[in-house]
C-alpha cells in the first residue's frame, strides 16, 4: 500500500463541468477531494454527498483552508480569476477552468502570483489530451508530415432548449460568445501547434440566438510572422455537433475528426504524399473507448506538482490565448471589406447603346 501523501482538493463550482471534473478527480489514488463549494447550497451538497466530502457556499474559506493543497475552479467565466488569484494567493496549486477569465487582463494577476510563489497554474484545456489529438501532436514532432503550413479547425453544435438564457450567453457574465466557449480550445491547440501569431482576420455574427452582442459564430484567419495560417470556424448554429481539426504540412497531413460521445468516435488520419498530385497514403488511428480526457490532464497536473514541471496550457499559455481572443474580437469590430461591384444592374442593361 503507497504511503505517499495525497493531493487534497478543493471544488469551486459544482455544476455540469464542475462535476465531470470531480468524478475524473476521485479515479485517481493520488488526490481526494476534502471540499466542494458552490454559491447554490443543494448543488454544492449534492455533489459533496456524491463524494463523500464536506460542503459549502463559501468559496474563499474552501480556498483558504489548511488541508487544501491544490483548487480546481470550475464556475462560470466572470469569476474564474478572481476564485483562481485568492486560491494562489493562499498558497494553492490551481486548475483553472477555461477560458481563464473574460480578458487577459483579468488573468494577468493569477499568471504573475503562481510565478511569485512558485506554484502550479494549469488551465483546463483538455483537449491536448484528447488520444486522437495527444497522437497527431506526437506525430508532428516526430517530423511526420514536416514543416506546418496551415491549420483548420471546424468546431459546433446546435446549442440547446433555452439556450439563451444560461450565463454563457451573457457576455456580461461570460466575456464572448462562442469563441470563448468552443473556440478557444481551437485557439489553444493553433498555438500548441504553431506558436504565436502576429496577425489577426475576423468575422463574428449573430445569426440565431438572441444574445447580441454576443456572437453565435465567429470565422476567423490567423497568420504567424512566417506567414504560417489558421482557419478557425466555431458555431452554435452547426446543428449537428462537430469537431474537426487538420494539419497540413509539407509532406503529409493530420487530421482529427470526433470527440467522443455526440461528437462521434475519435479518429486521426495520418496521410503522407509521395508524388506531386498522387493520392496520398492514409493511416488511420481509431479511439473508440470514453472520453478520458479530463483523467489525463488531471494525472498530468498532479505530475507537475510533484515535480515542479511547467504544466500545457499554463497561466501564461492561456492569458496570451486570451490576448489572440480579444485580437480576433477586435479584428472583426474593424474589418472593413472589400467591396464588390453591386449586382443590381446587368452588363447588357448597363451597355452602352
Amino acid at each position: 500500500m503507497s504511503t505517499e501523501k495525497k493531493v487534497r482538493v478543493a471544488i469551486v463550482g459544482a455544476g455540469r463541468f464542475g462535476t465531470r471534473r470531480a468524478m475524473a478527480i476521485t479515479k485517481n489514488a493520488a488526490s481526494e477531494i476534502r471540499v466542494v463549494a458552490d454559491r447554490l447550497p443543494r448543488t454544492a451538497e449534492s455533489l459533496a454527498k456524491t463524494l463523500g466530502s464536506s460542503h459549502s457556499t463559501d468559496w474563499e474559506e474552501s480556498v483558504t483552508r489548511k488541508d487544501i493543497d491544490a483548487v480546481v475552479v470550475a464556475t462560470s467565466t466572470q469569476f474564474l480569476s478572481e476564485v483562481t488569484h485568492k486560491a494562489l494567493s493562499a498558497g494553492k496549486h490551481v486548475l483553472c477552468e477555461k477560458p481563464f477569465g473574460r480578458t487577459a487582463a483579468e488573468a494577468r494577476p493569477s499568471v504573475e502570483e503562481a510565478a511569485t510563489k512558485n506554484l502550479c497554474l494549469k488551465v483546463g484545456y483538455n483537449h491536448r489530451y484528447h488520444p486522437a489529438v495527444a497522437k497527431a501532436h506526437e506525430l508532428f514532432e516526430q517530423g511526420s508530415i514536416g514543416e506546418i503550413q496551415f491549420l483548420r479547425c471546424l468546431y459546433g453544435h446546435g446549442g440547446r432548449q433555452d439556450y439563451e438564457r444560461e450565463w454563457r450567453a451573457d457576455p456580461k457574465l461570460s466575456g464572448g460568445g462562442q469563441l470563448l466557449d468552443q473556440g478557444v480550445h481551437a485557439l489553444d491547440l493553433f498555438r500548441w501547434f504553431l506558436g504565436d501569431f502576429q496577425e489577426v482576420k475576423a468575422y463574428t455574427a449573430t445569426s440565431y440566438w438572441p444574445i447580441a452582442p454576443a456572437e453565435d459564430n465567429v470565422f476567423a484567419l490567423l497568420r504567424t510572422g512566417d506567414g504560417r495560417l489558421a482557419s478557425l470556424h466555431a458555431s452554435w448554429t452547426n446543428w449537428k455537433n462537430v469537431f474537426s481539426f487538420e494539419v497540413f504540412g509539407e509532406k503529409g497531413f493530420l487530421s482529427v475528426n470526433g470527440l467522443g460521445g455526440n461528437y462521434g468516435p475519435e479518429r486521426l488520419c495520418l496521410g503522407t504524399r509521395h508524388t506531386v498530385g498522387a493520392k496520398p497514403k492514409e493511416r488511420w488511428f481509431d479511439y473508440e473507448g470514453p472520453d478520458q480526457s479530463l483523467e489525463e490532464e488531471w494525472k498530468d497536473f498532479l505530475s507537475c506538482i510533484a515535480t515542479g514541471r511547467r504544466p500545457p496550457s499554463d497561466g501564461e499559455e492561456s492569458m496570451r490565448t486570451l490576448q489572440l481572443v480579444e485580437a480576433i474580437y477586435q479584428a472583426a469590430e474593424s474589418t472593413q471589406g472589400v467591396g464588390l461591384p453591386s449586382g443590381d444592374q446587368s452588363i447588357a442593361s448597363s451597355a452602352s447603346v
